[in-house]
């Protein structure tokens, strides 16, 4: 008689949901501490494979080689950091060119107003001054940006000492998830590890490239274009690419805000819009399927879900783990019979492409014109396998 119990199935997705929700409230109630971990455990999956080459090419000892990683990765951080810093800097001696470029459009805009909703200036004032009335004041905001701005500072340092620990003790984590699993499934657990390094790795790694190529394709358009800002526009537009379906929406927001405010020519905004719509025709159609090659495929819907809700928790570093997280979750849930359903839901079966006359286009249709046929296909496969093992003992008696 077996000691294990089996509940129906709405009790078992009630513990699911259940369990998720708990998930996300100690999540929310615990971010400052687990953003920082979850963060560092990231960074320490792509860097592991720079400490391996330590190790074995140059035949250094582990922590030295830790040690000699989690430096280079800082020098590399800090040097973005600096560069970022000193480009800000030079647009902030032209601060009071950029205030009389805004004041330009800002009437502009004022008149375009006037004349097509009839609302006249003192009226549009009077909107203006009420809206920063109800907005936060001067001195919670100052507070508000101290406090991020201390929190930033906080998890500089914490990252890179995190990232230098796991990496340091990381056969001693393989060892007590060791310990936590049967024998029997060891197996299965290894090939877990396994393909969750491999989706973290690809998508980190691609994620990387990707924002290289896009920073690089975005500061070319803008210097045609003739921005004065391009490179920093660029770098940026790379960087917050790193949130998907979000950051570049950010991104051509921020470049179209400082081409107003570098220029009274309103014509160029048009050649920022087409440099941001080209670039992510290339991004989304050769980049992303070419570079950002993850084992792991996870669809649009869900990736969107996940991306607002780990906004909705932990700010920008949420948006940043959204992704890779759901991608371990969905290369967990795979080998869990209870839960294999839910990974086969997140995931994307779509066919991507077709050739048309030698011309690959896009697959529009999921493969079948009726939702019933899914079910049939279900049932002969299921049939045809109950067939096979049937034909099987028939053959072995």
């Amino acid at each position: 008689m077996s000691d294990t119990l089996k509940f129906p199935f709405y009790a078992r997705l009630s513990f699911v949901l259940l369990s998720f929700c708990l998930i996300l409230f100690i999540v929310y109630i615990g971010q400052h501490i687990l953003i920082p971990i979850l963060l560092s455990f990231l960074f320490a999956v792509l860097l592991r494979p720079v400490v391996v080459l330590f190790n074995k090419k140059f035949m250094l000892p582990h922590v030295i080689a830790v040690v000699l990683t989690v430096i280079l990765s800082l020098a590399i951080v800090i040097g973005i950091i600096t560069f970022v810093s000193w480009e800000v800097g030079d647009i902030a001696q032209d601060w009071d060119k950029i205030k009389q470029n805004f004041s330009v459009h800002s009437h502009n805009i004022q008149k375009w107003v006037k004349q097509t909703f009839n609302i006249s200036y003192s009226e549009q004032n009077k909107y203006i001054q009420e809206a920063k009335q109800e907005s936060i004041n001067g001195k919670a905001l100052m507070e508000s940006t101290l406090l991020s701005f201390t929190d930033m500072l906080f998890n500089f340092v914490l990252i890179p000492f995190y990232t230098f620990l796991i990496l340091l003790y990381r056969n001693l984590f393989i060892i007590f998830l060791a310990k936590l699993v049967n024998e029997k499934n060891h197996q299965k657990l290894q090939l877990v590890m396994l393909q969750v390094k491999g989706a973290v790795q690809s998508f980190l790694v691609g994620l990387m490239i990707e924002m290289g190529i896009v920073s690089s394709l975005t500061c070319i358009g803008l210097m045609v274009v003739g921005i004065e800002y391009a490179v920093l526009l660029g770098v940026i537009t790379g960087i917050l690419n790193l949130i998907p379906y979000i950051g570049i929406l950010v991104a051509a927001v921020l470049s179209i805000f400082a081409t107003l405010t570098s220029s009274t020519d309103v014509s160029i905004v048009i050649g920022v819009i087409s440099v941001n719509i080209i670039v992510q025709i290339i991004d989304n159609n050769i980049l992303v399927p070419m570079i950002v090659s993850s084992k792991v495929k996870i669809n649009a819907f869900v990736s969107i879900v996940a991306i607002v809700i780990g906004g909705a928790i932990a700010g920008i570093a949420g948006m940043f783990l959204a992704i890779p997280i759901v991608a371990i979750l969905k290369v967990v849930f795979d080998h869990i019979e209870t839960l294999e359903p839910i990974g086969f839901v997140m995931g994307d079966d779509l066919p991507k492409t077709f050739n048309w006359k030698k011309i690959r286009l896009p697959m529009l249709d999921a493969g079948g014109s009726s939702d019933i046929g899914l079910f049939k296909n279900s049932v002969t496969t299921n049939t045809n396998e109950n067939d096979e093992k049937t034909d099987n003992t028939i053959h072995k008696s």
